[in-house]
């Protein structure tokens, strides 16, 4: 399985904070890979470059350049999990994928009491989140 990546945030002393699709958010030390791995020196020769990090198209790591990425597993695995107020909240669309249901499905289980909002789910503009918790109690664990 793979655990997708949100968002990437890399801070001083080449420590990256990674958001993760299914609500957990890790800390993740470069400083190791720099030191044994020559392909990623240039991230210590270049503070720019390090700077530069992004979440690559599909959310499966994180790249710098056509020669310098991380494999969202190796973030997901390796990374020191840390707490944040949006621990365990889950975009519907992220939701639907990690459950294989269709967000139609959420918006019925809403309407219907089975998901209260302000409790179990909530609207932040156009986008509903849904708490990991709540997603565990009425549909299981994920499916991917």
């Amino acid at each position: 399985m793979f655990h997708k990546i949100k968002s990437v945030t890399p801070l001083p002393d080449y420590i990256l904070t990674v958001q993760f699709s299914e609500g957990v958010t890790k800390r993740y030390n470069l400083n190791i890979l720099i030191e044994r791995y020559p392909m990623f020196s240039p991230l210590k020769e270049h503070p720019e470059l390090y700077y530069s990090a992004a979440v690559d198209a599909g959310g499966y790591g994180v790249i710098w350049n056509d020669d310098i990425d991380i494999a969202c597993d190796e973030l997901y695995f390796n990374g020191e999990d840390i707490k944040t107020p949006f621990d365990g909240l889950i975009a519907f669309s992220d939701a639907t994928q990690l459950w294989g249901l269709n967000e139609s499905t959420l918006r019925k289980a809403i309407s219907y009491g089975k998901l209260v909002n302000g409790q179990d789910v909530c609207k932040f503009g156009k986008q509903w989140v849904i708490s990991s918790e709540a997603m565990k109690r009425e549909y299981g664990l994920p499916k991917i």
